[in-house]
């Protein structure tokens, strides 16, 4: 018998994801903030539950939530504005119900910022340098999960993230005197994301630390003036760089070991 999945938020990416694992015959269960959402998640044959975590607590049914999956996947990340205090406090009172329910399989969805500062190749080796403050967050609550050695649990870094209606060549169209064109771009489509993700509940690809970004890397002035140009937008304006930055090359050293096969490419149309 397949596994009962949940999937802790159901947004850009957790909502798709759960559609997937439905298509795949999979019972999954997905919480939004949002009680207007309950239906919408319904109607896609989605589990419908009503969750929202606070740096007090949490309001809604997420005890009934956990308590009868097989795999949880938690696709939560900071708010921008939260302090480090709040969004730990946040992820503990997950953590501790998790523990309470006696979950043991879990997929944490986080981001290869939390590279910050490293400089040059990085892979799951690297010793992340967050700088942001949403980078520290997703730090500190990656090892609260995976410093628990009586946890199953598998985290993926994902880079950049392309799909339908987002790509950062938006934000970025226009913009004057940028200063890492000679950067390499570390980015994946939604694509991708869901065959990672589907990938390690099937190929049962637990205790593992993963980068998720599209083996193609090159610059960010030669990418995004081909985006913008593509898209009829203004072209990025990118300056010399600064002397000795290198920028990141986010390598998938884990996902190359399971002979995992990116499908999508970077230049897709999103």
């Amino acid at each position: 018998m397949k596994p009962h999945i949940g999937i802790l938020g159901c947004g850009w990416l957790g909502f798709p994801l759960a559609k997937r694992l439905i298509s795949m015959d999979y019972l999954v269960s997905g919480t939004t903030t949002t009680k207007a959402n309950m239906d919408i998640l319904g109607n896609e044959g989605i589990l419908p539950h009503y969750v929202e975590l606070f740096n007090e607590g949490v309001r809604g049914s997420l005890i009934d939530f956990l308590k009868d999956i097989d795999i949880l996947i938690i696709n939560v990340p900071p708010k921008r504005k939260a302090t480090e205090e709040d969004y730990l406090s946040k992820m503990t009172h997950l953590y501790e119900a998790c523990k309470i329910m006696h979950l043991k399989k879990i997929i944490f969805v986080s981001s290869t910022s939390v590279y910050g500062e490293v400089q040059g190749e990085v892979t799951e080796k690297s010793v992340p340098k967050p700088g942001s403050d949403s980078a520290k967050k997703l730090l500190a609550a990656e090892k609260l999960f995976m410093a628990d050695k009586d946890l199953e649990a598998t985290l993926v870094r994902f880079g950049g993230l392309l799909g339908p209606d987002r790509h950062p060549v938006t934000y970025l169209s226009g913009q004057h005197e940028l200063t890492n064109g000679d950067d390499a771009i570390n980015l994946i489509h939604l694509e991708d994301c869901l065959l990672i993700l589907t990938s390690i509940i099937t190929n049962e690809w637990w205790g593992k630390l993963m980068n998720g970004v599209y083996p193609d890397h090159p610059t960010k002035r030669a990418y995004y003036t081909k985006e913008a140009t593509k898209r009829g937008l203004p072209v990025p304006d990118y300056t010399k760089g600064y002397a000795g930055k290198t920028g990141k090359l986010i390598k998938t050293k884990t996902l190359d070991a399971l002979k995992f096969k990116f499908m999508t490419p970077i230049d897709s149309s999103s």
